[in-house]
């Protein structure tokens, strides 16, 4: 047999595009197996602040180019299995959204596809071997917002105008209330649900009506309220989102208890690429001590908190962080106490 020797300008090419092409091919493949295709199935537009932070989450993972994403709004619950289980057919490998309302039939479609990851805002516990739960836990900021707001108060009233009285929105409400008695016990609450994620103007006639009845600091878990507070001339604290930049809240909310979902979501996506997802309770995740809750800036506030809250609320914030003090849990619907 003939052998068939290279020139040295051959072999030299040679040389050179060998690895090259070797590069790109592992380049490729290393792009095509990072990549993996996720859907978000949103019971409210994703203007409306919880779903905006699911949402929001998923777009920055997008854009960092960690997956492909597809994503469907105002679903409503008597709609929202036939939506999981067509995203199901279409070949995703993770479906984050929302069971609340159907916690059974959300299972059941898990239960169907049992190599889909499914993370589901839900109040139960996880499912079978692929249903992941997560539920807003952002109660350690709220405490720390409430003991500053139990040193701005001057009336000593407080008012908080919520959605629904369930847990995810009671725990919050309880520990705001915990943080103000901490340093002010004699601090009064006024407690109102409009029975709506998203009434804006509803929201604000509830305001209103708290802060004719000497509410001068209020608790915004809804929006519309921070509005009924620019209006009155008086100071609100933000929910989920930063709501003094992005709700028009200059000059109005101190700050706001910020729920952080870039930290579960990137933690499932992680999962989902090695093949280790497993049902788990990803509660831990919209925490602080995990990034998942945290506290904004006081922006032109600052200068008008004391220097000894602001030390307190740092002091504690680290001793959160680090496990040495808890903020207790509470789900029970808190009332008015005046």
């Amino acid at each position: 047999m003939r052998q068939i020797v290279p020139t040295k300008r051959q072999f030299f090419k040679l040389a050179l595009m060998v690895p090259l092409l070797a590069l790109l091919g592992i380049s490729i493949n290393t792009a095509e197996a990072a990549k993996i295709k996720v859907a978000g199935i949103y019971t409210q537009p994703i203007q409306q602040k919880w779903d905006a932070r699911l949402h929001q989450a998923l777009d920055k993972a997008a854009k960092a180019g960690d997956i492909e994403y597809v994503f469907s709004e105002k679903v409503a619950n008597t709609d929202y299995v036939r939506v999981l289980r067509e995203y199901a057919e279409s070949g995703v490998n993770l479906i984050v959204g929302e069971a609340f309302g159907i916690s059974k039939e959300a299972r059941q479609v898990a239960d169907d596809y049992p190599k889909i990851a499914f993370l589901m805002g839900d109040p139960f516990k996880p499912h079978g071997s692929n249903f992941s739960v997560f539920d807003n836990y952002i109660h350690e900021p709220c405490y720390l917002m409430g003991i500053i707001a139990g040193s701005m108060t001057k009336s000593g009233k407080i008012g908080m105008v919520g959605g629904y009285p369930i847990g995810e929105v009671n725990r919050l409400f309880h520990a705001f209330m915990a943080g103000a008695l901490s340093v002010n016990p004699k601090a009064q609450f006024k407690v109102n649900f409009i029975g709506s994620w998203y009434d804006p103007p509803k929201a604000k006639e509830a305001a209103f009506a708290q802060i004719e009845t000497g509410v001068d600091v209020l608790y915004a878990e809804r929006a519309g309220v921070v509005d009924a507070a620019r209006e009155k001339g008086i100071i609100a604290f933000g929910n989920v989102n930063d709501m003094n930049k992005e709700e028009n809240g200059k000059d109005v909310v101190v700050t706001s208890a910020l729920w952080n979902m870039e930290s579960a979501i990137n933690n499932a996506i992680a999962d989902v690429k090695s093949g280790s997802f497993k049902a788990a309770d990803y509660k831990e995740w919209t925490m602080m001590a995990k990034g998942g809750a945290s506290l904004a800036p006081y922006y032109e506030f600052d200068g008008k908190i004391s220097g000894d809250i602001k030390a307190k609320v740092a002091k504690l914030q680290a001793e959160i962080i680090a496990g040495k003090f808890t903020v207790k849990i509470n789900d029970e619907e808190p009332k008015s106490t005046f």
